[in-house]
């Protein structure tokens, strides 16, 4: 005869012994449209890549809004996933040390801010908790600890310092490129790992702007001298350069910054109404600094933004002096607010009262970046129509090196370096 709490243990401890599945599509999604403002960084610094070394001290922060108000019981589990984001076929105690299940237990209601809503957060990983292999991982969060009401999922990084990257950027050497876009060239030294057959067993990733949609992939060493990987190939990890982002500054809600137009600001209707953009293909590069797409919660007028930050609907307005150019076309807002997907959330809408594509996004106080971007019957624009491409533009790349011997049973990722396009300290323009 089983007992009820023996029969309760077997069943919970089988439970964590299925490994958890989910398709490629699911990497960094959103289930719940009450969830707003996730974020999952390097402790200290958000617009640090979510990267933990194993057997180090450095913490990744999570945090959330969750616009319901109340209290609810969040908890979050780790998913080890192969090279393409795959989840692999371990047990979850052949990837992790301590609970796989952890409920996220510090949040604050928010103060000071008209808007209602509670703020979660958390460390991670904890003493009770960690990673012991390297490799992809897939943050899953979801609500009272059933793991099929998630709400959203984060990708993460876990590194085992095994090897030493050096890169840096150059132009690339085409004339069609030379301009317009940036190469990546690096090596990487594996002496601390069996470097039999390295061509076959290392492979690397490089992201510009920590974006994981314009992952350079499968990237295989040119050469190999020695313990030393070189990966100098013409054809591969070559980015458009882009141009430096739009910026929206909204740290305060009482101060017009120099993008917004107007605003209005009643305790139950907050509107924030910006001025328009348009295209930046034909004006010339001027350098200013920015956070490459990236955004940053902060305020001007309270100690805490997490939970004292107010939100409003911004309104984002886009004006074309050619019609025709977007013609069959779709125009849609990017930035990290919007985890550069492509929806009809995020879709500029044209207006032909006022001649003007619109889209009204409900945003935190804080500072962000964004663009533009078409997709068209040749699917999303690669060459920045609106923007153009200069290869002056700052741009911070990261490399990703992977490793999977013979024997192993998940992809490792054993070194990163992270670099930046500009090494100087320029002006205003060139």
């Amino acid at each position: 005869m089983i007992l009820p709490n023996t029969f309760r243990f077997l069943f919970f401890t089988l439970m964590f012994y299925v490994p958890i599945h989910l398709s490629a599509q699911n990497v960094e999604q959103q289930f719940a449209a009450n969830i707003t403002t996730v974020q999952l960084y390097e402790y200290g610094n958000q617009q640090g890549m979510p990267v933990y070394t194993i057997n180090g001290n450095a913490q990744l922060e999570l945090h959330f809004d969750d616009m319901d108000g109340g209290y609810k019981n969040y908890y979050f589990t780790y998913v080890l996933c192969d090279y393409n984001w795959k989840p692999s076929n371990l047990s979850p105690f052949d990837f992790m040390k301590g609970f796989n299940q952890n409920r996220i237990s510090t949040y604050r209601y928010s103060n000071l801010a008209f808007t209602r809503y509670t703020h979660y957060q958390a460390k991670l990983p904890d003493q009770n908790s960690y990673p012991i292999r390297s490799g992809n991982y897939l943050l899953k969060v979801y609500l009272d600890g059933d793991t099929s009401k998630v709400v959203f999922t984060k990708q993460m990084l876990v590194v085992e310092p095994k090897s030493v990257v050096n890169a840096f950027v150059v132009q690339p050497f085409g004339a069609q490129l030379f301009k317009t876009h940036q190469r990546i060239r690096f090596t990487a030294n594996i002496k601390d790992i069996n470097s039999f057959s390295a061509a076959q067993q290392v492979k690397a990733v490089v992201l510009q702007n920590n974006r994981w949609d314009l992952a350079q992939r499968d990237i295989t060493p040119a050469f190999v001298r020695g313990n030393v990987l070189d990966f100098n190939m013409e054809n591969a990890a070559v980015f458009p350069a882009g141009k430096e982002w739009r910026w929206l500054d909204l740290r305060s809600f009482r101060l017009l910054s120099d993008r917004v137009d107007h605003g209005i600001y009643n305790p139950g209707k907050r509107e924030i109404y910006l001025k328009n953009d348009e295209s930046r293909s034909e004006q010339r590069y001027a350098y200013f600094p920015d956070y490459n797409g990236m955004y940053n919660i902060v305020t001007y007028e309270t100690l805490n933004p997490l939970f004292q930050g107010d939100y409003a609907n911004v309104h984002f307005y886009y004006a074309s002096n050619d019609v025709l150019s977007l013609y069959k076309k779709k125009l849609y807002l990017q930035g990290q607010f919007t985890n550069y997907k492509i929806n009809d959330k995020w879709e500029m809408i044209y207006n032909p009262e006022s001649g003007l594509y619109e889209c009204v996004v409900r945003l935190k106080q804080g500072y962000y970046n964004y663009t533009f971007t078409t997709v068209g019957e040749e699917g999303i624009d690669t060459k920045n129509e609106l923007e153009g491409n200069y290869w002056e533009t700052e741009n911070s790349y990261t490399v990703l090196i992977y490793y999977k011997s013979f024997t192993d049973r998940n992809d490792r990722l054993i070194g990163i370096a992270n670099i930046n396009s500009r090494t100087d300290k320029p002006g205003f323009s060139f």
